[in-house]
């Protein structure tokens, strides 16, 4: 059975959509019901909301040199770890350990936000991003999505941008 997206204007009320509000950015939120047995939470996203895998991003938090940072990229590919930590000017990451992950951003894995996190952190955009009007990305919680423009994101979390996904 089909899942259907619904398209909503008004906040959904997360972190995400309240920073979204209150900087006045366009944007569109978008719901589906999450299935808890879907092996990917961003292609489950994508097969939902009827969008190409290449404009639904991921969001993963990962160590680089100590120091966790945000990186985005499309969930139809992967994250390079090591364009990672040269994106920030480091030698070595690895993917942060989950439950650090989760309080740090005040976000449950699947649905860890760049936009509204707790704890403000350095942010990578896999620079993909920049072929499409507008991206997806998670607004805050499983099953729901915000899209926006990739400037706008980049502007809202001070992104730098950088080849940092691979097919």
């Amino acid at each position: 059975m089909a899942k259907k997206a619904k398209k909503q204007q008004q906040s959904a009320g997360t972190p995400a959509t309240v920073a979204l509000t209150a900087a006045g950015v366009d944007y569109t939120v978008h719901a589906y019901d999450h299935d808890p047995s879907h092996p990917s939470y961003g292609e489950e996203a994508a097969e939902a909301m009827g969008v190409s895998p290449d404009r639904v991003f991921k969001t993963l938090v990962a160590d680089v040199d100590g120091a966790l940072t945000v990186a985005v990229v499309p969930v139809a590919g992967q994250l390079d770890l090591k364009a990672l930590a040269s994106a920030v000017g480091g030698k070595r990451a690895a993917m942060a350990d989950p439950a650090l992950a989760e309080r740090t951003t005040g976000y449950v894995r699947g649905g860890i936000s760049p936009l509204g996190q707790r704890k403000k952190l350095r942010t990578v955009l896999d620079d993909s991003a920049t072929a499409h009007a507008t991206i997806c990305v998670s607004a805050g919680r499983r099953g729901l999505e915000v899209e926006l423009s990739p400037t706008a994101l980049a502007g809202l979390t001070g992104a730098v941008l950088a080849p940092i996904g691979r097919a």
